[in-house]
């Protein structure tokens, strides 16, 4: 949402785990009763975050590792299960009331001791921005409130400003941890991780609609004449085509535009950074060849898909 290479082993942004539209239910987190870890579990399930890839440097696996299972258990607060919004809700809330808590010093509660043990290690240690991270839950909490009343985005200032805490806190980061904190690489790692988040989105329109999760702003509606009555009936016409291929347009050239960071990472997480590029434009390229389809059919990327991403990786 994203270290940068397998990054997205699905290639989908943070806020939205997506498996063909159905999110499999994960075993519950168990309360701690003995003092809390300060090292993260082994990665076993790689989603949509940077986890630590054989291209990670070994130093910083851990504090990735820690951030990925701070993510990732408020994904499953977030979508996993059979609870009311309501639930999810004050689940996510109590979460960041945690995050909070062992942010001031305090020890972990038992609760969720595994997951804040060794983020709270990485916090000290590495002096991470705890404003990201709760940028993170922000956007988690915003998504089931919308998803609840079937709200929608107005304009794409709007939908960008989502993106901007449910996936640029994942690039800022990992920069962090790399120690790269220009204005000009921060402004292209948002790009890229808006981009991630905006492919993901017009991947998923067959699966989010019916789910009213709507992606797709009100004013890119009417400017291409499709009511929201045509959109919920997935039905195809040139209108919906037009709609979907220019939202496509934006987000390939959102990604064009924060490529050239690639060339100011060096070393693994350079190459990882570029395979996480690829990995999105490729997705991209499957969206636009459906020619405005994917508002009735979900393509993705298969290991096929791998020499093409490893050449253009290399040509960047």
């Amino acid at each position: 949402m994203t270290d940068w290479l397998v990054i997205y082993l699905r290639w989908s942004p943070l806020v939205k785990r997506d498996n063909g539209g159905v999110n499999q239910p994960q075993p519950p987190i168990s309360p701690t009763t003995g003092p809390a870890p300060t090292t993260a579990e082994a990665v076993t399930h790689y989603e949509n975050f940077p986890v630590a890839s054989l291209l990670c440097p070994p130093h910083l696996r851990q504090p990735i590792a820690a951030i990925y299972a701070f993510a990732r258990t408020a994904d499953d607060l977030a979508d996993e299960g059979d609870v009311t919004p309501e639930q999810r809700l004050q689940d996510l809330q109590d979460y960041r009331a945690e995050l909070q808590n062992v942010a001031s010093g305090n020890a972990p509660s038992p609760r969720w001791a595994n997951v804040f043990g060794p983020l709270q290690r990485v916090i000290r240690e590495k002096a991470l921005p705890v404003p990201l991270l709760d940028d993170l839950l922000d956007a988690f909490m915003q998504d089931i409130v919308y998803t609840q009343e079937g709200r929608t985005y107005a304009t794409r200032e709007e939908l960008l400003d989502y993106c901007r805490r449910s996936a640029n806190p994942v690039g800022r980061l990992l920069l962090h941890l790399y120690g790269i904190n220009d204005a000009r690489s921060l402004v292209q790692s948002d790009a890229i991780c808006s981009a991630l988040q905006l492919i993901n989105f017009w991947q998923d329109l067959s699966v989010d609609i019916p789910r009213t999760r709507h992606y797709l702003t009100d004013a890119d509606c009417t400017q291409f004449k499709v009511p929201r009555t045509t959109l919920a009936q997935l039905k195809r016409d040139p209108s919906t085509d037009q709609l979907v291929m220019h939202n496509a347009a934006w987000a390939r050239a959102l990604m064009v535009s924060g490529a050239p960071l690639v060339h100011q990472l060096k070393g693994r997480i350079g190459w990882e950074l570029r395979l996480v590029v690829q990995g999105g434009l490729r997705i991209l390229d499957k969206v636009e060849a459906l020619d405005g389809g994917s508002l009735t059919e979900r393509k993705t990327i298969t290991k096929l898909d791998t020499p093409r991403m490893l050449w253009r990786a290399l040509w960047m």
